[in-house]
């Protein structure tokens, strides 16, 4: 089977697309043939050495968490999930970017018939993080919530569940994503120099804030008076020690039990999955090339 490999730490050059053995399941897992499947930031920094203290890479290195496919194999004993059946999972082993990925029968769900293939390979790491995040942060109706990076692979799953909480929504964006996020009934507020100002005239305390972009973001939900508890970050991780703000993302949210969840929000209509674009297998540098890029909506995926 093709898979994604690379060798050392570095940029999207050192991503290579490789014959690799088609593995076997063993007693509690199965083997999906891959449809679609997500990449994330947290992949590109993995692949760049930057998170090598807290996730060393073992080389050669698969990447890859997110995906949805057919079940081809059947490991022993395993009956939850027969040879045909259409799932949304996730791997711990770094392995998703590739026409097959062993899979937990326990990290599974069953995909609905409406959820489109492109939609469920992206789901779990920015879906689950999303969720993670808006429960942090206490959500009630009436509550008011700032979220940074409103129109990205997580923010703009967390602005609408924001919204199913109850809450009024502000989202931190660029311009070119503002009518996107009104059709969700989300604020926008331009990014940038006097972003303070702004967020204040539409929302002058809010209540809650998620940041998922970094910089300085948990500082000004500070100096907007958000209280700290209700700041929640999923990159900036050094404001859990300084200011004590969380700092729940897909750790805190992953689950087969969320995944079923967020898939049936998408069923019903009441959540979307915006895919900024999708890329064959061979392509793999140039989506993280897009990626590295930024100022994208929503999740880049590859389709093997």
């Amino acid at each position: 089977m093709k898979a994604v490999r690379f060798a050392a730490y570095g940029g999207e050059d050192v991503l290579d697309v490789v014959e690799v053995p088609t593995p076997a399941p063993g007693p509690g897992e199965v083997l999906v043939a891959v449809k679609a499947a997500g990449i994330n930031p947290g992949e590109a920094k993995i692949r760049a050495g930057l998170l090598h203290a807290r996730w060393p890479a073992t080389f050669p290195s698969g990447q890859g968490s997110d995906f949805a496919g057919v079940v081809t194999t059947a490991g022993p004993g395993v009956t939850a999930f027969p040879v045909g059946a259409e799932v949304i999972g996730y791997t711990d082993s770094r392995a998703s970017h590739a026409q097959y990925v062993l899979a937990e029968t326990g990290h599974l769900t069953s995909k609905p018939a409406g959820v489109p293939w492109e939609v469920a390979g992206a789901l779990y790491v920015a879906g689950c993080t999303a969720y993670a995040a808006v429960r942090s942060v206490s959500l009630t109706p009436g509550d008011t919530v700032v979220v940074a990076g409103a129109a990205g692979g997580v923010g703009s799953i967390a602005v609408q569940l924001a919204g199913l909480a109850g809450a009024e929504v502000v989202g931190l964006a660029g311009a070119a994503h503002h009518d996107w996020l009104r059709s969700k009934g989300v604020r926008p507020v331009a990014y940038g120099d006097g972003v303070a100002d702004r967020i204040r005239a539409v929302a002058p305390r809010p209540d809650a804030f998620i940041d998922t972009v970094g910089g300085d973001y948990v500082q000004l939900a500070l100096d907007l008076g958000v209280s700290p508890d209700r700041v929640d970050t999923i990159v900036n991780f050094a404001a859990v020690q300084e200011h004590g703000v969380r700092a729940e993302g897909n750790a805190a949210g992953a689950s087969a039990a969320v995944l079923a969840e967020l898939a049936s929000r998408v069923a019903a209509g009441e959540l979307e999955v915006p895919i900024a674009a999708s890329f064959p297998l061979e392509a793999v540098r140039d989506a993280y090339l897009l990626l590295a890029h930024g100022h994208t909506r929503g999740k880049i995926v590859l389709v093997p």
